[in-house]
């Protein structure tokens, strides 16, 4: 045998092993996942190239349950998760801040009870660490529609106690509540703000008119156009809360209210008309 047949001989055996040794590993891995160890390791390995993870106890729950949202961030740098669940409407229905502990792991529990959660269908529920690369989320499904009648409002619009609602825009933020404030005859929108934005409302003239005023974070704001009843606001990012005041908001008298006030002037009818005849002189 010549050394150019000893060679191409001990070529065929290399890769014949080879392929052996790669075929008898690959045949001890299959199925490596299916034990505890297996799946834990697995885990590990996929939170490496996810920054975030988040899960939920359950996938569908009722209008009236808990639901339970944990999960873990790869590395911990020292700020908490921001959560945001919006609704099937694509509104957004919360948004909370979670600590991480020193595992990375993190964990909450969202209530489905209230009118922001009124509607069946799928709940997004997006977790954020700090930065948008570092993000996830869950879809969760609500059954058994809820009774309650108090959110009605459409995905552009803004809800106000009483079953009210103000068409409405945002840019550079989002809506997170709103309300309304009888004292200073104003409405109050709650807004979180990731950067410079504007909002635009543009409320019915019997919840508010003669807007004169706007306020973000407690403080008189310039940077505002008005125009008949429609006001857009410039805010900065980070503001919280805008108020825009106007000149007359309804009122906020329920059936009760109403009865002791009409019976509060039918006695002050009463009195007066008592009295007059009491100061009439008799014959």
């Amino acid at each position: 045998m010549n050394n150019r047949t000893s060679f191409a001989l001990l070529a065929v055996l290399t890769a014949v092993g080879t392929l052996t040794m790669s075929s008898a590993y690959a045949q001890a891995c299959v199925g490596c996942e299916e034990t505890d160890a297996g799946r834990k390791a697995a885990n590990q390995m996929l939170l490496m190239d996810i920054p975030i993870s988040v899960w939920t106890d359950k996938t569908t729950y009722d209008h009236n349950d808990k639901i339970t949202v944990h999960g873990k961030v790869a590395n911990v740098a020292g700020y908490p998760v921001t959560i945001t669940v919006v609704s099937p409407l694509n509104s957004v229905v919360t948004i909370a801040q979670i600590d991480v502990d020193n595992d990375g792991s993190y964990e909450t529990t969202l209530n489905t009870e209230g009118g922001l959660w009124k509607h069946d269908g799928t709940y997004t529920i997006k977790v954020n660490y700090g930065t948008p690369q570092k993000s996830n989320k869950v879809f969760v499904e609500l059954t058994g529609e809820s009774s309650d009648s108090s959110d009605n409002c459409g995905s552009s619009e803004i809800y106000l106690k009483g079953d009210y609602c103000v068409p409405y825009s945002i840019s550079g933020g989002i809506v997170t509540g709103a309300s309304i404030n009888n004292n200073d005859n104003s409405i109050i929108v709650k807004i979180s703000a990731n950067e410079d934005g504007t909002l635009t409302l543009n409320p019915d003239e019997s919840i508010l008119k003669g807007i004169f005023m706007v306020l973000v974070d407690g403080q008189e704001w310039d940077d505002v156009e008005i125009n008949d009843n429609e006001v857009t606001i410039m805010f900065p990012a980070g503001a919280e809360k805008i108020e825009v005041v106007g000149t007359f908001v309804i009122p906020e008298f329920g059936t009760i209210a109403v009865m002791i006030l009409a019976v509060a002037i039918i006695s002050i009818i009463a009195v007066s008309a008592k009295s007059r005849l009491s100061i009439m002189p008799r014959y």
